[in-house]
């Protein structure tokens, strides 16, 4: 009796073994595959468009060329531009002259110019004060009116007035000029130095550059048109590096943080595959989208992670259906300033 209960006790046992070491088994063979998810090459656009306004000149590139940061795609009329700059130019030349001059101070031959008025108006100032005791000694005598004395006491004050202003100027032109006017000169300066640098960018501006390596998506304006700021006269599609925005079930949360090494996958490029990073994972996290296809259930969160990698040959396509492959203990990735720089 004890031998027909052990039977099915010692069955259970190994059951339950055999249950575990499979399940054991399992989830070593998932890890020493590493985490596998499925996402899309996102889609990111650049629209470029001019800064200031103007008729478009001409145009250099068409829809679907590849263009590089730096390369020159479209310029506008650039005339009003170009004589805003020469004008600056002018102002800023003649400030600088007028800041050298009070920064020169007075020249000998102005100091000696007014010395020599400071000694005519001494000089008529004595001739004026003797002709006033005249008057005055004319006049005790009964010779000269009241009248003639004090004609003669205006032209003393007078003379002495502008001795007093000679004098000064000649203080003055010894000093030089003030520092408050060579500072406000030098305001002056900087300022149409200011202008100037504007100037120039906006006749800069009349050029638009390619900021970032992709393809030509839509050529939005042509030539002839009026272009103003945020008018859009490009689209680009940038290609290189790509992202590819995938999501993770919680489950496997824990063997994915960004650093890690990645590779992307296309059932369509047998053979290809391109390696990335993990650069980004959602702290939050939301429902699988009914676009993506995993082998866990649509109700179960996921947290989406978003991998990079270089396509220099413009293989992966915006909006592609990849698959993601994390290796188990990847380690971060030692990245350059411009990974997909050659």
């Amino acid at each position: 009796m004890k031998r027909k209960i052990m039977i099915p006790v010692a069955v259970g046992v190994v059951a339950i073994v055999a249950m575990g070491a499979y399940l054991l088994i399992g989830e070593h063979e998932n890890r020493g595959r590493g985490v596998e998810i499925y996402g899309n090459i996102d889609i990111r656009q650049v629209e470029l468009a001019f800064n200031d306004a103007g008729r478009i000149q001409h145009l250099d590139v068409e829809e679907g060329a590849s263009v590089h940061p730096g390369e020159l795609l479209a310029q506008l009329n650039a005339a009003r531009y170009a004589d805003a700059v020469e004008r600056a130019q002018g102002q800023m030349r003649q400030q600088r002259q007028l800041l050298a001059k009070l920064l020169a101070g007075s020249r000998p031959e102005e100091i000696v110019a007014a010395r020599a008025r400071v000694a005519g108006a001494e000089a008529d100032w004595r001739n004026a004060v003797i002709n006033y005791h005249r008057a005055r000694v004319l006049y005790r005598r009964h010779y000269v009116s009241r009248e003639s004395v004090d004609d003669a006491r205006r032209t003393l004050d007078a003379t002495a007035a502008s001795l007093r202003e000679a004098r000064q100027a000649w203080i003055l032109a010894v000093k030089g000029p003030r520092k408050e006017d060579i500072a406000e000169a030098r305001a002056a300066l900087q300022a149409d130095e200011a202008a100037l640098a504007l100037a120039r960018r906006e006749l800069a501006d009349t050029r638009l550059y390619a900021t970032a390596p992709g393809v030509v998506e839509d050529r939005i304006l042509e030539v002839g048109d009026m272009a103003t700021p945020g008018t859009p006269v490009f689209t680009i599609a940038l290609n290189n590096p790509v992202w590819a925005r995938a999501y993770l079930p919680e489950t496997r949360l824990a063997r994915v943080a960004p650093g890690m090494r990645a590779y992307i996958e296309n059932k369509d490029l047998p053979g290809r595959r391109y390696v990335g990073w993990v650069g980004y994972v959602s702290p939050t996290a939301e429902f699988t989208p009914k676009t993506v296809e995993t082998t866990e259930l649509r109700s179960q969160l996921v947290y989406t992670v978003r991998v990079y990698a270089c396509n220099p040959t413009g293989a992966l396509r915006l909006g592609m259906p990849v698959t993601v492959l994390i290796p188990p203990q990847s380690g971060s990735v030692p990245l350059p300033a411009h990974p997909c720089r050659s």
